[in-house]
């Protein structure tokens, strides 16, 4: 039986740091103490800082040769046994492959990954006592390591296949035989524009270099003579290229952002101010200048005329209501200042479907036949991809550092029983303290940098809630008395499965578009 002092304790533990959530949602919303780019710079404070000094601060503190292979294993089945349900759903279901992709990777996330760290090792602690902070550090240490890698090898492989069904359609991409991956390419999320080369080698396989459209790009008549001058442009959140047409068969290669499915020809690069560090901040982006020229269409022609005898290798053609590209299609910018139901548009308005340029990116649905045409490349060729791409996101990541960190230490520290230096230990220590209060600060200044709370309305957020509160603890349930797993131990497992949603599942979701409203009402 819950008595008054148990509700107390569990009171303590959480009202501090729901109240850190609504001084910040209040000192933005109400007060207007915070601007966006104050916030933005709190909130890169806490991810390069505060979570990961807090996340190395209680790996390290915990014997890992002490651990609950019990509980473990319960957590374990359960994730497990989530993912496999998901992944026969998928199969099962007649849907796009991608929005398949799409719903297992969102519902995985909403079903198996709580906010341990920030929220559950107080409140457990509060619940059932000091034995409970080992039993969330395990699980901690066991998110961080395998099932955020997990996760973040989902989203790439998610962008990589859209990379390769916008790029090589239908049976092309069977043929593709080795990828090539600039050093500067981070990650296929489609933040930073990127561009795909493609060459024949002799065997008769396409090799595929992928580099950043900005930075590498490669020696050319348009590249040399384009004379970028910079001007003032009133377009956020959005990187534009040109298109052009090529006027004879050569080789292709695609700039931009893979994820709208638009298809760029060996264009120049544009650079703009927009930076890739502004996909990582929660504030709508601010104005910067814009390096397009309206004379780069008459340079470019010119300099193509000069190198090939009079034959221009590319002609560029604006977009028109009866282009075969663009038919059908209403292209539209959007404020990321304004809501759903304010949002200023300007632009070539077609009628049919829309093109938003916003974070996530809604598209033209493609045909059925193509999507069933579509093959992909062989399954070493998009493991190494895959691979290379996560290693690089995951060595930009100062969780990965932090939880590697913490667990070796702990190894050497119970092993051998050597203590941390004073000196280390306190400064480790007064900025973990602040990590708690300060993950839960910057949770409240996003809540208050949103038009609206629950972003993806009151149905979808009713479904999530109920997988989030519901179907999760319900799966742990199972797995815990399947393993086993009885008193204050099952209790646990069944309450951290309950906890809200964990805040790395949405960062990932916000970075590759794949549903962040969902994420953020959980």
């Amino acid at each position: 039986m819950i008595t008054l002092q148990d509700f107390y304790n569990v009171m303590c533990a959480m009202v501090p740091l729901y109240f850190a959530m609504f001084v910040a949602y209040g000192s933005v919303k109400w007060w207007k103490i915070f601007t966006p780019e104050q916030c933005s710079g709190i909130n890169r404070f806490v991810a390069v800082f505060a979570v990961p000094v807090l996340s190395f601060h209680f790996i390290s503190q915990n014997d890992p040769y002490q651990m609950d292979s019990r509980f473990i294993l319960a957590d374990t089945v359960s994730k497990v046994l989530v993912l496999v349900v998901l992944s026969v759903w998928a199969a099962a279901v007649s849907s796009r492959g991608g929005a398949r992709l799409d719903w297992v990777i969102t519902m995985f996330s909403v079903a198996t990954l709580p906010n341990t760290l920030v929220m559950g090792i107080p409140l457990l602690k509060a619940m059932y006592g000091d034995f409970t902070q080992s039993l969330m550090v395990q699980v901690v240490v066991f998110q961080c390591i395998i099932w955020y890698t997990l996760l973040l090898f989902l989203f790439e492989y998610r962008a990589a296949t859209q990379l390769i069904r916008n790029q090589f359609p239908g049976p092309t991409a069977a043929s593709i035989s080795k990828f090539e991956i600039d050093g500067d390419v981070i990650s296929l999320d489609g933040r930073d524009p990127i561009c795909t080369e493609s060459e024949v080698d002799g065997s008769g396989g396409i090799r595929v270099r992928i580099r950043r459209s900005t930075s590498s790009a490669p020696d050319s008549a348009l590249s040399s003579t384009v004379i970028l001058t910079p001007r003032a442009s009133n377009l956020s959140g959005a990187e534009i290229f040109s298109v052009n047409t090529p006027a004879h068969n050569t080789a292709l290669s695609y700039c931009g952002d893979h994820n709208n499915g638009v298809t760029f020809a060996r264009a120049s690069p544009r650079l703009s101010g927009y930076g890739s560090s502004d996909a990582y901040s929660l504030q709508p982006t601010p104005p910067r200048a814009s390096n397009f020229n309206e004379m780069d269409d008459a340079t470019a022609t010119m300099a193509s005329l000069n190198n090939n005898g009079g034959t221009p290798d590319w002609i560029r053609s604006p977009p028109m209501a009866n282009s075969p590209i663009y038919s059908g299609v209403k292209m539209v910018w959007e404020s990321p200042f304004m809501g759903d139901d304010d949002v200023a548009r300007k632009g070539i308005n077609v009628p049919g479907k829309e093109i938003s340029f916003r974070e996530n990116v809604r598209m033209p649905e493609q045909a059925d036949s193509r999507e069933a045409d579509q093959q992909m490349p062989g399954a070493l060729v998009m493991l190494r991809l895959i691979l290379t791409v996560v290693g690089r996101k995951l060595s930009r990541n100062p969780n990965t550092y932090s939880s590697i960190l913490g667990l070796l230490w702990s190894l050497i520290s119970f092993k051998w029983d050597v203590g941390m230096p004073s000196l280390l230990k306190n400064s480790i220590k007064i900025i973990s303290d602040a990590g708690l209060g300060m993950a839960m600060f910057s949770l409240g200044l996003f809540m208050a940098l949103q038009p609206r709370i629950i972003a993806c309305g009151g149905k979808m957020a009713a479904i999530s809630m109920s997988i989030r509160f519901f179907c999760g603890p319900l799966v742990v349930s199972a797995a815990s008395i399947a393993v086993r797993l009885k008193g204050a131990r099952l209790h646990a497992a069944i309450v951290q499965a309950a906890l809200p949603q964990g805040i790395v599942p949405f960062v990932f979701a916000r970075e590759y578009g794949v549903h962040p409203d969902i994420l953020s009402t959980g």
